[in-house]
């Protein structure tokens, strides 16, 4: 037999549509402005950081795209809906962004052994601009960071882009100051170098969660030791922990009961209540078995449990 409980929860991710739009209008004049004058003065360094920024818009608007269809509706089709599109979001984002860093450090390495003049003025004053538009942006975002990994990595990229725009000051200042034609590559590199290591987490982290793995502030260990401890839970098996999105965590599990156990009402609610305070999973589903019933699935290896005549279990969704 089987039961759903439906508690009310809101799955839906927070609303940021005008974030995003907010932050790609932005970006976008802003790259406009950043290109040309870079391409008026020759410097790497502004060109670099105009095509970083125009990587940027495109992430906003992969990032957007992907919260706009996570909240698409289930069908018939795709029973848990679209969900997964924030996830594919966010690693196609780093996955843009490290390639684009990739060739500016070929470009600068290249340019290192042959410095060009540039202006320093017009660099300070482009990059002042980039420093202000890029902490409005990355403000923006800055309340879903520790929620969604999407909206964590528009707020990483804008607040990255921030300090990114301050080295090129301080780049374009160490050049009026010394005259080192060299150091607008080597500010370039070290732009490659910062967004790099700032863009690996999130590469890291989206990737892994596109093969289900267990999201980051959930230890498995501690999850089947919570459901260990409810009351008239003997056992655990079968524990899956994965994402659905970039913000919802989903959790399948078997639970043996021992034979004194008579509120398995009591047992699942408890269960929710648990997983929700302490791991932040809502979506839970587990299958309440009696002892006698998880015996018999072990001695026959899973393979005979669902066979006609069996012992029926209880399926019961929470969430």
């Amino acid at each position: 037999m089987s039961a759903g409980h439906d508690h009310g929860h809101s799955h839906a991710p927070a609303q940021f549509n005008t974030a995003f739009a907010i932050g790609i209008t932005l970006n976008i004049a802003f790259v406009l402005i950043e290109g040309f004058y870079g391409w008026k003065i020759n410097s790497l360094a502004l060109l670099a950081d105009a095509g970083h920024n125009l990587s940027d818009v495109a992430g906003l608007v992969l990032a957007w795209g992907g919260a706009l269809a996570g909240r698409l509706r289930p069908d018939v089709r795709h029973t848990y809906g679209w969900k997964r599109a924030s996830i594919l979001a966010a690693f196609v984002n780093a996955l843009l962004l490290l390639v684009a860093m990739g060739s500016l450090a070929w470009e600068a390495f290249g340019r290192l052994g042959r410095p060009e003049a540039t202006e320093g003025w017009t660099i300070i004053g482009v990059a002042a601009v980039g420093i202000v538009i890029n902490t409005a942006t990355a403000l923006l975002f800055m309340r879903g960071r520790k929620d969604d990994l999407n909206i964590r990595g528009a707020f990483l990229h804008m607040a990255g882009d921030a300090l990114v725009s301050l080295g090129v000051v301080i780049g374009g200042a160490l050049y009026l100051w010394q005259g080192w034609d060299w150091i607008d590559p080597v500010m370039s590199l070290a732009i490659a170098v910062v967004i790099v290591l700032g863009t690996w987490s999130l590469f890291r982290q989206s990737l892994h969660l596109l093969f289900d793995g267990v999201p980051e502030g959930v230890d498995l260990a501690a999850v089947r030791q919570l459901l260990l401890g409810l009351p008239g839970v003997a056992e655990v098996h079968d524990l899956h922990v994965w994402a659905m999105g970039t913000s919802q965590t989903a959790l399948t599990a078997h639970l043996v009961l021992n034979d004194q156990t008579s509120d398995v009402g009591a047992v699942l609610h408890q269960a929710e209540h648990e997983l929700h305070e302490h791991f932040k999973i809502r979506h839970v589903t587990l299958q309440v078995e009696p002892a006698a019933y998880a015996r018999l699935c072990a001695l026959r290896g899973n393979t005979g449990c669902a066979q006609p005549g069996g012992q029926a279990t209880a399926a019961v969704e929470i969430g």
